[in-house]
């Protein structure tokens, strides 16, 4: 048995999008369990120390790294501080994205473009320019952060279902490529989740369309980072390719 506060020891993780709500409690989570992680904004560099300075008075370790992942130097200048501060790269989560609900009669192609530059374009520069460190390392893991209106559809977010569809076609393909090398890559799908965002008044927390939600609550960070952990850690490495719901029962694709 793994003792699981070093089930991830030796580990150096990359999270995207991690200066708050999913993605800081990822980050959390794997430092948790013994990982070396790097905390990603491409703007709140103030709130990516407070995670990382977090993580470290709690005995881990941890850097801060203000990166645009839709630059490819930005991309390149992220994965070289993380293996310069810890000596190698594992764990990749592609969790940055672009969450704006818009109408389709009212969407440009200018926000199309901007969904499609972090969520699908940052996550290929992601994996592009982390896969040879992981393969150095003899392995690793991959874990796009999938959303459910993309499955079943929802009003505003064409530009958003159109992403995470070719999200999961490239984890799909990515699966042959890379299992020769011993690298998983699967996609963590967030189901009807309470976080917060940037509102036009300070935070707000998100209130989705409620569905019938057979759990009998909305999920939260937390729910989304166990299974995270779970799918990097030593229990998961034969599943790879897959596609993971994590809502409840909110939503059950055949």
């Amino acid at each position: 048995m793994v003792d699981r506060n070093q089930e991830l020891a030796n580990k150096v993780a990359i999270v995207t999008g991690s200066a708050r709500n999913i993605g800081r409690s990822i980050a959390e989570e794997l430092a948790s369990a013994g990982a070396a992680v790097t905390i990603n904004a491409v703007s709140a560099l103030d709130l990516c120390e407070e995670v990382a300075e977090g993580i470290k008075a709690a005995g881990g370790q941890a850097i801060a790294v203000k990166a645009d992942i839709t630059d490819a130097g930005d991309v390149q200048r992220l994965v070289d501080s993380t293996v310069e501060a810890f000596g190698g790269l594992d764990i990749l989560i592609n969790n940055a994205a672009v969450r704006t609900n818009v109408d389709f009669t009212e969407l440009t192609f200018e926000e199309w473009e901007r969904c499609r530059a972090v969520a699908l374009d940052g996550a290929f520069r992601m994996a592009m320019a982390s896969v040879p460190h992981m393969i150095k390392r003899g392995g690793g893991s991959m874990v796009s952060i999938g959303g459910m209106n993309a499955y079943k559809g929802v009003r505003g977010g064409a530009h958003k279902s159109a992403v995470k569809e070719g999200m999961s076609g490239m984890v799909r393909g990515m699966v042959y490529d890379l299992g020769a090398h011993n690298i998983t890559t699967n996609i963590a799908v967030v189901g009807p989740f309470d976080t917060e965002r940037k509102g036009g008044s300070g935070m707000a927390k998100v209130q989705d369309a409620n569905p019938n939600i057979p759990m009998g609550r909305r999920g939260g960070p937390q729910d989304m980072a166990d299974l995270v952990r779970f799918l990097v850690g030593p229990y998961a490495t034969f599943i790879t390719g897959q596609t993971v719901h994590v809502n409840g029962g909110a939503h059950m694709p055949h």
